[in-house]
């Protein structure tokens, strides 16, 4: 590893902001819940954090790539989401509660587009190390997950907003360790890994954001990551729900949130071999029908315990791969010049849209039948398989 990449600091980022999403991810559900917030109500707020992704990355992403200050962003981003976050602790109805999720989760979502870019502005073309430094933002994601579970077992849910106002404060201290880029900051772009359509412009101009976004394998890829990510809308936000019902204890949902993790982790240490084996298109391809057969086989068997477990090993495809082929072709298809709102539109496309309209219709199926929306999830990673695989090319 080199020494001029701080490494540990920029693992040490990503392990407090994961570590915040492995306390809201699974527990945020069961705490409006336990508020006594219905399955509609929960996924409105579900959706409001989602939603966010759609604004706040692109604005950030656009004022970023103007002034250079994608350091800046990320700190100020952090310290205000700490700021909202206080917020939580005073309100006391739905519209209160609704109004401070929206502004935290205004700042919060400005970071992380941005601390992708910063760091592989420090990789300078070693793009293959960024999975060893994102994969501390699992192992964050794993500690939290498993540390809560045990501690709602002994104590109660309600504790936490308290944890999370720590880890806010940890992710901006954490954004004050890292340092901008020595020398240019862009990101390499080179003929390494990238295709023909994002090599045409020649060095020091500027190709448009939507002359790269009007290529059909690249809008192609925008809408199968959005369908991907409103597939995921019923386990985002009532998995834990789902299983507690079933009789799981808060230590074993935490336990199977981190096992989907630890597959994550597998497959980030191990992509360059799964590039290789199957081909980038392939791997996304496969990554989105085992995302089907997963939220198909869950609600069938969860109260089978091994197949739950290989269902929640699935998560290694279904997010680790997926993601880090959306991060590699992101990097190869827009130049240096719009990469930050590469990244944004990313964003927006599958955790923003996707997140919040996944988390809508579930919400609304849920009342109903959870079987019908998990199937309903299912149908749409299966759609997104095959517009992947008819028009996204290599």
């Amino acid at each position: 590893m080199s020494t001029a990449l701080p490494y540990w600091r920029l693992s040490g980022f990503y392990f407090f902001y994961f570590s915040l999403l492995g306390a809201l991810a699974p527990y945020w559900s069961l705490y409006l819940q336990h508020l006594k917030y219905s399955a509609i109500d929960i996924g409105f707020i579900t959706a409001i954090l989602m939603a966010s992704r759609i604004v706040a990355p692109n604005l950030w992403g656009w004022l970023a790539d103007r002034t250079g200050k994608r350091l800046s962003i990320i700190r100020w981003g952090s310290f205000l989401a700490a700021l909202c976050f206080v917020g939580l602790f005073f309100q006391d109805n739905f519209y209160a509660l609704a109004l401070v999720v929206l502004a935290y989760s205004f700042f919060w979502n400005a970071v992380l587009a941005q601390a992708e870019v910063v760091t592989l502005s420090h990789l300078h073309g070693r793009a293959q190390l960024y999975s060893r430094i994102r994969l501390w933002g699992s192992i964050g994601f794993i500690i939290s997950v498993v540390v809560l579970g045990w501690a709602f077992d002994h104590f109660s849910v309600a504790i936490l907003p308290a944890v999370m106002m720590g880890l806010f404060v940890l992710i901006w201290l954490s954004s004050l360790l890292v340092y901008e880029p020595s020398g240019d900051s862009d990101i390499d772009v080179s003929d390494e890994g990238a295709t023909d359509d994002a090599d045409t412009v020649k060095a020091g101009s500027i190709k448009s954001l939507w002359a790269v976004v009007r290529q059909p394998k690249v809008a192609a890829f925008f809408v199968a990551c959005l369908l991907l990510q409103l597939s995921h809308g019923a386990y985002y936000t009532f998995f834990s729900i789902y299983m507690e019902g079933q009789g799981y204890s808060g230590t074993s949902i935490g336990l199977l949130w981190a096992l989907g993790v630890v597959a994550e982790i597998v497959v980030f240490l191990f992509i360059p071999n799964l590039y290789r084996l199957l081909g980038v298109k392939t791997l996304f391809v496969v990554s989105l029908f085992a995302a089907s057969a997963r939220w198909l086989v869950t609600p069938l068997y969860a109260d089978v315990l091994w197949v739950i477990i290989l269902c929640q090993c699935l998560h290694g495809l279904t997010f680790g791969a997926a993601h880090a082929v959306a991060i590699e072709w992101v990097r190869c298809w827009f130049p240096s010049s719009n990469h930050s709102q590469g990244q944004a539109l990313y964003s927006a496309f599958s955790f923003g849209i996707g997140g919040a309209v996944g988390a809508l219709i579930s919400g609304g199926l849920w009342v109903y039948s959870p079987m019908m929306a998990f199937s309903i999830c299912a149908a749409f990673a299966f759609v997104a398989a095959l517009l992947s695989w008819r028009y996204i090319t290599d």
